[in-house]
This record gives C-alpha cells, sequence and structure tokens, in this order.
C-alpha cells in the first residue's frame, strides 16, 4: 500500500498515483470552466439575496405596523458568522436596537391615538357642563315661580301674582347673567344700521322720520356666541316714504 505523499518514503506506485490525480484535477477545471463562472454567478446571486430579504423584511414590517415583530431575521447561512465577524456583530446590535426604538414608537403613537379619542369624546359629551351647572339655579327659580303660581279654580291673590313675577324676573335674570358668562349675547337692533351679518328683514315700513335701511321694529331677537352667529335678529326695516307722495302727485 502506498503511503502519504508528503512521506519520505512515497515508491514509485504512489508518485504515479499523485501524478495521475493531478492531471485529472486539471483536466476537470479546465473542462468545467463554464461551471466555474455559473458558479461564481451563483454566488454573486446568493449575495445579492441578503439584500432582497432585508428589503422583504423592511416590506413586511411597514405592512403588518402594530403587529408583533419578534422573529430574527439573520439568515441561516450567516448565523455561524456573526459570531466571528466583529462587523456582522455590530450591524445585527444596530438592527435590533433601531427595531426595538420603532416598536416603542409605534406603540406611543397607538396609545397617543387612543388617549386623543377618549379626550374628544369626553369633549363632545361634557363640553357644556358649566353651562349646564350655571343654568340649573334659573330652572330652579322658574319652578317655584310656577309652584307659588294659583292652580286650578283657585282665584289668584296678588301674593301669589308677586309671587309670580319675583320667581320670572329672578329666572329671567339669571339667565341673562348665564348667557353672558358663557359669550352668548342677546343682538337687539332697534334703532340701528340693518346688518345683513346680524338681522334678517322681514318686511320693510314707510318711514319719513328715519332714513331707509334702519331697524325700525324687532319681530324676534337675535344672539351671538363670541363672534359666531348663533341666530339671526328678524327685524322690519324702514324706506324711503316719499314713494307714495310722488304716486299721489303723478296721479
Amino acid at each position: 500500500m502506498a503511503k502519504n505523499k508528503h512521506g519520505s518514503d512515497k515508491d514509485l506506485d504512489g508518485r504515479e498515483a499523485d501524478d495521475a490525480a493531478t492531471g485529472a484535477s486539471a483536466g476537470d477545471s479546465g473542462m468545467t470552466a463554464d461551471q466555474d463562472a455559473a458558479a461564481s454567478d451563483m454566488s454573486a446571486n446568493d449575495t445579492g439575496s441578503d439584500d432582497t430579504t432585508t428589503a422583504d423584511w423592511q416590506a413586511g414590517l411597514e405592512q403588518e405596523s402594530g403587529e408583533d415583530f419578534t422573529g430574527d431575521w439573520a439568515p441561516d447561512s450567516a448565523t455561524g458568522d456573526v459570531a466571528d465577524d466583529p462587523v456582522m456583530r455590530a450591524l445585527f446590535e444596530e438592527r435590533d436596537s433601531l427595531k426595538d426604538q420603532l416598536l416603542r414608537a409605534l406603540a406611543d403613537v397607538e396609545n397617543m391615538r387612543r388617549r386623543t379619542e377618549r379626550e374628544l369624546e369626553s369633549a363632545r359629551k361634557y363640553a357644556h357642563t358649566s353651562f349646564a351647572r350655571d343654568l340649573v339655579g334659573a330652572i330652579d327659580n322658574l319652578s317655584r315661580a310656577f309652584d307659588a303660581a294659583p292652580s286650578g279654580d283657585e282665584a289668584p291673590t296678588d301674593e301669589a301674582i308677586r309671587g309670580l313675577m319675583t320667581g320670572l324676573e329672578m329666572s329671567w335674570t339669571e339667565i341673562q347673567t348665564t348667557m353672558e358668562r358663557h359669550g352668548i349675547k342677546r343682538v337687539d337692533p332697534k334703532g340701528e344700521k340693518f346688518d345683513y351679518n346680524l338681522h334678517q328683514a322681514m318686511y320693510e315700513v314707510p318711514s319719513p322720520d328715519m332714513e331707509p335701511g334702519m331697524v325700525v321694529e324687532v319681530v324676534q331677537h337675535g344672539y351671538v356666541l363670541h363672534d359666531r352667529l348663533l341666530r339671526p335678529a328678524m327685524v322690519g326695516v324702514s324706506k324711503a316714504a316719499d314713494d307714495t307722495s310722488a304716486g299721489d302727485t303723478s296721479t
């Protein structure tokens, strides 16, 4: 049996066998040059496949935001080399840190969204709490006034009428105070220039004493909330009175 080719006592048959193996190896390498090129291309493609996997992972992360991203992306072929390659190890550590920051940011955004929804819902439900609290007192006074009024066939007495009027006046005063406290103002434009932003003309009244376009009568008062119109005042507007006289002269 031939010994190792590196041994000092290799025989002739061993050398011939080694030479034959060397020639066969050289022949194989010459015959598979295209295969070697293809293998090189495959190796290059394998190197590029890492980028594709990274893009897929990023797309999945963006598409499934808010889900549990606990899976590890590390390629199977690279897991054995990460511990030996400081660059790869640093890249994976940075990736894990960025992924943790992303998940924390997504959680903060989700918590903020839910908290904002609760606050908006609470504001819609209880925005008028202070106004309603102030209005309750006026409602109580109005209820007392009705209780003091005579009921049924009972003849009204002076004391009952005075109590009713007092209760109504107190209720009206408290309602006005509450409205002003919350920025609600009454629009009473009698004697003022007609303003289409605040008034609604119901009819025209010929008036020789007032210039045209003046409010001569208020049918229904209007209200504004700060600088926003709640209801326009319905008014009668003056117009020139010489139209009739001109008609009589022509006749």
